[in-house]
């Protein structure tokens, strides 16, 4: 940069406070979807498994396109990303407040969301490097910083509110008058140009989406009853198996590639990814079974729904802070630590499932699970990227974020599919159990289980059942209430299997020395 391009020495509060509206943005959003769900499927006359598919989809489009966004960046320019990305993002948000179908909402809100957030993230970070300097760079990114952590914190609850006491479609509407403001003052930023290679690893770029998202698309389709799941999962993990033996090959002979693989080389980035990844799957999982049951089972609004998952939020946010500051010892340790508290409260949760009357059984559980989160919120970013060095630790922090959105978007597919196979499997067993249904309406069950399994409460099964006979449809809502907190207990065992290899990963932290922080990986709080 010459010394015309420096980055001006006052703090631009304007910018900086924009910047920091673009992130609450973009965690917010997919938090009002959780928390919305039911309203959703009642008002688009669709199903759960529709709209959790949505969710996962737009997080894997995310993830499948981070990298890519990255390098479109470099090449167009961070600013015209900054701003292509805040307009798919607000495509999204009045696609959601005018959507009349499920169709809209996949092709507008999940693939153009998504894509809009791979932009995003990496222009932001670029933008804060060259927008400010010194002291004021390390206090954007710590508004940043607590702007998303917030956005985690408060976003149930905000969109339980929302959508409680106005509509799911007014908390999306507000998005976009968000980024519209957003990018009112897009004249105030000032464009990073990029001088480095600018050469493309078309193939490279090709195979990580393809991986990525082969695998998570192949459990969707499973999820709906679509055929080809095998192949489709296959064809996702041959890619990701292409895609390190060709990054390997490129760099050997000296070409650009769409990563730089000796990143990997490196046991702390290797373990510290490898947390990132399982975090988000726990996270996840959990974010998509927990809505789901108390406002498919329990049959809450999104105001209670918000206010029963406010725990885990709450304590993720107040965890991640005060260990973000005050916590002494090992990172490693911490990080285990926050792996085998997550694990714990989600245990404490199976035998609670189904006997829970309210969302205040759920309490105890869920502070010890978010406490889990916020030590490893705290730690896990810096312990991934305190060892890269300053010059590369921009692509390292694009790798992190990519396994983070690839583990979110796999924890939401994978535990919504895992519940709906349950269910069909379960439903399908005790109908044959069944001493009232005759065997005509088993099979009947069964087929339609086989078709188009859904969590539906019992209040929305007796509508369904108004022509069926007061016996069989007492029996079949006895069915459901039994065969439901089976299917979301089994689902539940996604992020505690995966908190459980999290602590494995963590005993192998521990192993490894304590990484020295780098001045380059101090304000990678995107990552």
């Amino acid at each position: 940069m010459t010394g015309d391009d420096a980055a001006p020495t006052r703090l631009n509060r304007r910018l900086a406070i924009l910047l920091a509206m673009a992130m609450f943005v973009l965690v917010v959003d997919t938090s009002i979807m959780n928390v919305s769900i039911s309203a959703v499927v009642r008002d688009l006359d669709t199903t759960a498994s529709g709209v959790q598919g949505a969710i996962a989809l737009e997080a894997l489009v995310s993830a499948a396109f981070i990298l890519i966004g990255g390098k479109v960046g470099d090449l167009i320019g961070r600013k015209r990303a900054y701003a292509f990305g805040l307009i798919g993002y607000a495509i999204g948000a009045i696609a959601m407040t005018l959507a009349q179908g499920l169709t809209a909402i996949i092709v507008f809100w999940a693939l153009i969301g998504g894509i809009g957030a791979s932009l995003l993230l990496p222009a932001m970070q670029s933008l804060i490097h060259g927008n400010f300097a010194g002291d004021h760079q390390k206090r954007v990114y710590a508004l940043v910083g607590a702007a998303a952590a917030i956005a985690a914190a408060v976003g149930p609850l905000l969109g339980g509110v929302i959508t409680t006491f106005l509509s799911w479609r007014v908390g999306f509407l507000l998005e976009a008058v968000i980024i519209a403001i957003v990018l009112i003052g897009l004249p105030l930023v000032r464009d990073v140009p990029y001088t480095g290679d600018r050469s493309i690893d078309l193939v490279g770029a090709a195979l990580s989406v393809i991986g990525m998202g082969g695998v998570v698309l192949g459990i969707l389709v499973w999820q709906e009853g679509g055929g080809y799941v095998g192949l489709i999962i296959g064809l996702g993990v041959v890619a990701l198996g292409g895609l390190a033996m060709w990054l390997r090959r490129r760099h050997r002979a000296g070409k650009p590639v769409l990563l730089d693989p000796d990143l990997f080389r490196s046991k702390l980035f290797r373990t510290g990814v490898s947390g990132q990844l399982l975090q988000q799957i726990a996270l996840g999982g959990t974010m998509i079974v927990l809505p789901l049951y108390l406002q498919m089972v329990l049959e809450y609004n999104a105001l209670l729904a918000g206010l029963s998952i406010a725990p885990l939020s709450l304590s993720m946010f107040a965890v991640a802070i005060v260990a973000g500051r005050r916590a002494k010892g090992r990172p490693a340790n911490l990080i285990l630590l926050g792996f085998v508290l997550a694990a714990a409260g989600l245990v404490i949760l199976e035998p609670i499932i189904p006997i829970a009357t309210s969302g205040w059984f759920l309490t105890v559980p869920l502070v010890i699970a978010g406490s889990g989160l916020g030590l490893l919120v705290s730690q896990l970013n810096n312990y991934t990227l305190s060892p890269i060095s300053d010059e590369r630790v921009s692509e390292a922090a694009g790798v992190n974020s990519a396994a983070g959105s690839f583990g979110l978007s796999f924890g939401l597919a994978f535990a919504g599919a895992i519940m709906l196979a349950m269910l069909s499997a379960s439903f399908t067993s005790l109908s044959a159990q069944s001493e009232v249904l005759t065997a005509e309406e088993q099979q009947r069950v069964a087929a339609v289980l086989e078709e188009d399994a859904q969590l539906v409460s019992n209040t929305a099964l007796t509508e369904l059942l108004d022509d069926a006979s007061p016996a069989v449809a007492e029996e079949i809502v006895r069915i459901n209430t039994q065969a439901r907190p089976l299917a979301l207990q089994i689902a539940l065992l996604v992020p505690i299997l995966s908190a459980g290899i999290g602590i494995v990963n963590g005993l192998r932290m521990r192993r490894l020395p304590d990484p020295r922080a780098s001045e380059g990986a101090e304000g990678m709080l995107l990552g």
